[in-house]
């Protein structure tokens, strides 16, 4: 219990400011942030899957969480939520955790690395105080005129100093002292920073405060309403990208997690409904959604949290402060906050893999960078879905290898052989056909296809259309079919 104790402690400390500067830059209360982080000690905390990773909001969702609160109100996001953790517990139920394993890793990471594009981008202008004009390209077609207009306003350029000097202690802080180091980097960010605001009196924005139950809002059919007014299909996309990037997020931490410790592994279906609980409640209180997130899992691990009960306790930390306290809030810069967010966008682009993933598999890594592209030129639901099809398309591609050998033989009266091997499906039809077409009309054509591992009825069919037409002319076509 000591060792869970101290770790709960720096769990804690790590949350705070992460959960806070989430949902700012979701567009929600802070306190929504605090409440989904309660929620993923207290509930999903207690509950089996993973024992030593920790939930709350994630920077992975705050695009997604923006674009959702933009165009359907905050009172819909409760709704959303609420459905995304009723499809969590039915897919946890049904024993779908250990697919999510399936997903290919390149768009996984193009889908963290387009989230944390659009987070820079997005975040850069709270950085200066200014509001961010929407959309991805929009955030980042502003960005000049956002730099120019900060260089003019002395207000605008202090906020911007206060959150590029959080940006580049973060950056340093795994470079300092042990000692130093003790204190999480994103909490000592936000302390200094909110003492230089306090000390100076210095005119940047600060987190509005609205207390905990204030912000509490339960799904209402008044928010069921609005949803349909605006647009049904827009809305299950929502609940479907939702689940999807909670669920796969979730999942992909708890696997490094367990690379990080020697006790007992993630049961990936129990994890699943565990993190549907958790949302299903969060839903209910009209709160932000949760995953697993790999930071704070990390130094729960790190400071040696032995059972579940670290992250139970840090739930606790998080409900007394937000209860005692939270009045606190109101001290932050929110310039501090999106300082914190630039770095954990700038963490989620793997710049250090993509080198060796080109030299190795560049077919893996154009999905990365297609994945991270269409996510910044559309939006979260539309660029997943262009990551996976390109995934499916690639992998199709390569399991559709076929050979032709082709022997003309030493007697220009013998037959034309031509053999097939591997896998002949449509994808691979024209390169077969462009070689049949390209034989002598006037001999006689054996073609073997008893090599072939898979033949599929596009191919099938397209071969055997071959083999009469070329019997009609002088010469003849023999076809050796694989065995059934």
């Amino acid at each position: 219990m000591r060792a869970d104790l101290t770790a709960s402690v720096v769990v804690f400390l790590v949350a705070l400011p992460l959960c806070v500067g989430v949902a700012v830059a979701s567009g929600v209360p802070a306190e929504l942030g605090l409440v989904t982080g309660i929620v993923g000690g207290l509930v999903t905390g207690l509950l089996p899957g993973s024992s030593l990773q920790v939930s709350g909001p994630a920077a992975g969702l705050t695009v997604l969480v923006l674009e959702a609160v933009t165009e359907f109100g905050l009172g819909a996001l409760g709704v959303f939520v609420l459905a995304a953790g009723v499809l969590q517990l039915v897919m946890g139920a049904l024993r779908l955790g250990r697919w999510f394993r399936a997903i290919s890793v390149a768009v996984v990471e193009g889908m963290l690395a387009g989230i944390g594009l659009v987070l820079i981008a997005g975040q850069l202008y709270a950085m200066a105080d200014a509001k961010a004009p929407g959309s991805g390209p929009a955030n980042l077609s502003g960005l000049p005129g956002l730099f120019i207009a900060t260089a003019g306003s002395s207000a605008a350029l202090t906020a911007f100093v206060l959150g590029a000097a959080t940006v580049g202690l973060m950056a340093v802080w795994k470079h300092l002292p042990p000692k130093v180091r003790l204190v999480p980097a994103p909490l000592a960010a936000v302390a200094l920073t909110t003492s230089a605001v306090a000390l100076f009196q210095l005119p940047v924005k600060r987190v509005d405060v609205q207390g905990l139950l204030g912000v509490i809002r339960p799904p209402s059919t008044d928010d069921l309403g609005s949803i349909m007014e605006v647009g049904l299909v827009g809305a299950i996309g929502t609940v479907v990208a939702i689940t999807l990037i909670a669920s796969a997020e979730s999942l992909f931490s708890a696997a490094a997690v367990d690379r990080l410790h020697s006790g007992p592994g993630t049961d990936y279906d129990k994890e699943l409904m565990a993190q549907g609980a958790g949302n299903t409640l969060c839903g209910a209180l009209g709160a932000l959604p949760m995953t697993a997130v790999i930071v704070r899992s990390a130094a729960n691990v790190q400071a040696g949290a032995r059972t579940k009960a670290s992250r139970v306790l840090h739930g606790v930390w998080l409900l007394l402060f937000a209860a005692l306290v939270p009045a606190a809030l109101g001290l932050i810069p929110v310039a501090s906050l999106a300082g914190i967010l630039v770095f954990s966008g700038w963490k989620l682009i793997p710049l250090k893999e993509l080198g060796p993933l080109w030299r190795k598999h560049r077919g893996e890594a154009l999905i990365l960078v297609a994945t991270a592209v269409a996510i910044v030129a559309t939006n979260m639901f539309e660029g997943v879905l262009a990551g996976l099809l390109l995934a499916v398309a690639k992998t199709a591609w390569e399991t559709s290898h076929v050979h032709v050998d082709t022997d003309q033989g030493p007697d220009r009266d013998g037959p034309v052989r031509v053999v097939l091997s591997g896998n002949a499906t449509f994808l691979r039809l024209p390169r077969i056909l462009d070689t049949l077409e390209k034989l002598p009309k006037d001999r006689h054509i054996e073609l073997d296809l008893r090599g072939l591992k898979h033949l599929d009825h596009a191919c099938s069919t397209a071969l055997a259309n071959w083999a009469d037409r070329h019997n009609k002319k002088e010469g003849a076509a023999r076809v050796l079919m694989p065995a059934a």
